[in-house]
């Protein structure tokens, strides 16, 4: 009997689930239990919550959540290209440039008509050139031998070898092999199994993952004063941009700082997102502009810094995340004033004419409006939150209008961390403390090399044959000609 009793239990319970309850079946339910009737309607208000939320589409994602952590179905599509490609009618076409040398010249003449097969054709004087650019089938690495003779000093009493400067002292591979590998592991992003392929498969070598990360080891070491450099000419620059991300070494927590301008990218992986790491990187004052975000860590910096721009994208971006959940009229009305006096302030500075001297007045109207939306007594929290933070930063929203070469925003460190989030995304990171070393010096002699105009594998590998001969490492690179 009561076995039975549950089976009609359960058959109600399904039949409210499904929408097809009868007034009969409610009944019956309670009269059993009235309990059950509760759960009853628990579980239905479950199941009408999770169909209305598949009627009313996918969940909205906060805008400053990164594109490679939204679910593909929350993404829009992507906007249709408007025109056609290419350049405008009339314009000037562009194409590849042609190689300034040719290896080798190829004839070809028809044996027949293509088109109907006629075998009696006269030459013409008709000829054109088609340059073709492809690499050989033989990929190889070229083995090299060398006779290493001895010779007895009298003055040291031993035997003396000369310097082989095409590899480091007891390797078996060379300055390129090295250099390539390393550049592909952290300069692009190529996991360590996927250079085994490439080695093994195209390149026709064989190179065993612990002998590339010794190889790669000896190398930062060797280049560890030019990444003493980069930081230098970073904290002696007149605009630095600074951002953070997570970084995991060895299993835990740690963090990737990018210090960054226009000809200089340093990474420091450090154990700590706080003032700490700050404090060990700004060994010395910063006389110039510091661009973040509003990570409180930054504030520890205010009596070494000259000047800071807070980033104003960050801004616009948290007045778009508190949109999407906060509908008040007072909500409304702060969000529309902040944006004005942010637009007010980022066309003023896109001005052709635009001079801190010449719109000084405006600029004194644009900090008076900031004073008075920040100081002003708000009744909605978020305006409340965003008017103290305002306040905080007074005086680190508008530094671009005062000086000149400094961005509103800080899409330059951005630009610089992405590449490192691509490593962290393919690599998992660093297994040890070591391999963070060799990542974060590998990886800011890349990008700063790169940011220069150099080609790191022709200018890295012509370093080493210097070091090994002269016992010197030569200064690192400037800017080249075209970046002036």
């Amino acid at each position: 009997m009561h076995g039975q009793k549950d089976k009609e239990v359960r058959t109600i319970l399904a039949a409210a689930l499904d929408g097809t309850l009868t007034k009969a079946q409610a009944e019956r339910l309670a009269a059993i239990d009235p309990q059950l009737l509760t759960l009853a309607l628990l579980a239905a208000a479950k199941r009408i919550a999770e169909l209305r939320a598949k009627l009313e589409g996918p969940p909205r994602v906060d805008p400053s959540t990164p594109s490679g952590q939204r679910p593909v179905y929350t993404k829009p599509p992507a906007p249709k290209r408007k025109g056609k490609p290419g350049a405008k009618k009339g314009h000037k076409g562009t194409r590849r440039a042609k190689p300034e040398q040719i290896d080798r010249t190829e004839e070809h003449h028809a044996g027949c008509c293509p088109d109907c097969g006629c075998q009696d054709l006269t030459d013409g004087d008709r000829e054109r050139t088609r340059t073709i650019e492809d690499i050989c089938e033989d990929l190889r690495t070229a083995v090299t031998e060398h006779v290493i003779h001895g010779s007895w000093c009298p003055v040291c009493k031993k035997y003396v070898e000369p310097v082989v400067p095409d590899a480091l002292p007891r390797a078996t591979i060379g300055h390129r092999l090295v250099v390539l590998t390393a550049w592909l592991h952290y300069g692009v992003g190529v996991t360590i199994g996927q250079l085994d392929e490439i080695l093994n498969y195209h390149l026709r070598t064989h190179l065993s993952a612990g002998g590339m990360i010794k190889a790669w080891q000896k190398l930062a070491e060797i280049l560890e004063r030019w990444y003493e450099q980069i930081a230098e000419e970073a904290r002696q620059s007149a605009v630095l941009h600074a951002d953070e991300t997570g970084w995991r070494v060895n299993g835990q927590t740690w963090w990737l700082w990018c210090f960054a301008t226009k000809h200089v990218c340093f990474y420091m992986i450090d154990r700590c997102r706080g003032s700490p790491a700050l404090e060990r990187f700004f060994i010395e004052a910063l006389n110039g502009v510091l661009v973040t975000d509003f990570w409180a860590a930054y504030n520890a910096l205010r009596g070494c810094v000259e000047d800071r721009q807070c980033c104003l994208a960050h801004l616009l971006r948290e007045l778009e995340k508190v949109d999407q959940r906060n509908d008040s009229a007072a909500w409304r009305a702060f969000a529309k004033t902040l944006r004005r006096l942010i637009g007010d302030a980022i066309r003023l500075r896109k001005r052709p004419d635009f001079d801190p001297q010449r719109y000084a007045s405006r600029i004194r109207r644009i900090d008076q409006r900031l004073m008075e939306l920040a100081r002003g007594a708000y009744a909605d929290a978020d305006a409340s939150r965003l008017a103290k933070r305002l306040l905080k930063h007074s005086d680190e929203l508008f530094t671009f209008l005062d000086t000149p070469g400094v961005p509103f925003d800080n899409n330059l460190a951005e630009r610089m961390i992405r590449p490192a989030v691509i490593l962290r995304k393919n690599s998992q990171s660093n297994r040890s403390e070591k391999g963070a070393a060799t990542q974060a010096v590998l990886m800011s002699v890349f990008r700063t090399l790169k940011l220069r105009g150099h080609d790191p594998l022709k200018v890295i590998p012509q370093t080493l044959r210097t070091y090994l001969t002269t016992g010197k490492l030569p200064p690192l690179p400037g800017p080249a000609a075209a970046d002036g």
